[in-house]
């Protein structure tokens, strides 16, 4: 199976987080849930394809690959593929979708 997994406020979190002046959020300063990596490492290992998807940096155009890279690499998470350019919306509906606070629940 191949599995799409989310990564802000999927696989981490921003504690007393603020936006910058611009309205940009900072995610060198993401905090892993080591929990819902565990799970999805186990996905992995069972044969799935996981890829990270992300919409970091749609909005402002800044590059946050290398980064986000490292991070993932950092806080132990295995994967196949980091996407970057998913689209940045408030809602998404579709036949396949799963929130994140009810799959890691």
């Amino acid at each position: 199976m191949k599995i799409f997994v989310d990564i802000d406020d999927t696989i981490c979190h921003y504690k007393n987080y603020s936006e910058n002046s611009s309205g940009a959020k900072d995610y060198s300063l993401a905090i892993p849930y080591p929990d819902r990596i565990s799970k999805i490492n186990k996905l992995f290992d069972e044969g799935n394809k996981i890829i990270y998807w992300t919409a970091r940096g749609t909005v402002t155009q800044k590059l946050w690959f290398n980064v986000t890279y490292e991070q993932l690499k950092k806080w132990g998470c295995k994967f196949h593929e980091l996407k970057m350019g998913k689209p940045a919306y408030d809602l998404f509906i579709d036949d396949k979708n799963i929130n994140s606070e009810r799959y890691f629940n």
